[in-house]
């Protein structure tokens, strides 16, 4: 049971500096939701019809607000500085296909 509270006290505090983390970007997020400890997002090319790995690879966090939007995401990237943040809105869609979750915004609805 000890090491069990222990165990909980570390993830705790590891929580607690990944926020602090976050609203360094945005000061708004209040709580951490959720996290998936490895991503890796795809983009889907529709010249090539295929999926093309990005530059963006790390931790997955799912958020609260104290503003609008109150919720979002945000990989935070290890492959280099620039992250990516989503606002959860109405205009994302997401959709599971076991193991991957698919999520579609309103910039990927536009074509050139």
């Amino acid at each position: 049971m000890a090491a069990a509270v222990a165990g909980a006290a570390l993830l705790g505090k590891g929580l607690d500096i990944s926020l602090a983390a976050l609203q360094q970007h945005d000061p708004y997020i209040s709580s951490i939701v959720d996290v998936a400890s490895q991503v890796a997002l795809y983009t889907f090319g529709h010249r090539a019809n295929e999926w093309e790995k990005t530059d963006v690879e790390g931790t997955l966090f799912v958020y609260t607000r104290s503003a609008s939007p109150r919720h979002g995401f945000t990989i935070m990237n290890r492959l280099s500085m620039e992250n990516r943040t989503e606002p959860i809105t109405k205009d994302l869609d997401f959709q599971l296909q076991d193991p991957f979750l698919l999520y579609r915004n309103a910039r990927s609805c536009r074509r050139k």
